[in-house]
């Protein structure tokens, strides 16, 4: 045996504050940003889900939630249909969900106000997070 003592169950989530959580996902929407306008969809579909992943990870900091899962797209996927979320905040996580252009699949027509609605839904997911890490929704 080596002497190392297994990391506990949720040292992924304890590495960063909820604020540095937050502060990451911006930074990761930041990147979707460039990878929509450079119409590298399959980058801007996990960069757009790790953003607001990320920012949902700071509010799982805050208020934890086993149903969120590990992943971010876990997170989305049970934000769809979270009882106590906006419906604004659950049609957001569905959107990131279902965008998911594939390397040599069909073809997305990508036009500024799709790019902007991707991004939009990202930012939504993100302000709901950072609501419930500053204690103004969901606890």
């Amino acid at each position: 045996m080596s002497g190392r003592h297994p990391e506990p169950a949720d040292a992924w989530l304890t590495r960063f504050t909820a604020e540095e959580w937050i502060g990451s996902a911006l930074s990761e929407l930041e990147l979707a940003r460039s990878a929509l306008e450079g119409r590298r969809g399959p980058e801007a579909s996990v960069a757009l889900r790790r953003a607001a992943g990320m920012a949902l990870n700071g509010a799982l900091r805050v208020v934890p939630r086993e149903a969120w899962g590990r992943s971010y797209v876990e997170h989305l996927e049970a934000l769809q249909t979270e009882p106590t979320a906006p419906e604004v905040v659950r049609c957001a996580a569905r959107e990131l969900l279902e965008f998911s252009p594939r390397s040599g699949g069909p073809i997305r027509l990508a036009t500024r106000s799709a790019d902007e609605r991707l991004l939009e839904a990202a930012r939504t997911v993100m302000a709901h997070a950072y609501a419930i890490v500053h204690g103004r929704a969901g606890r």
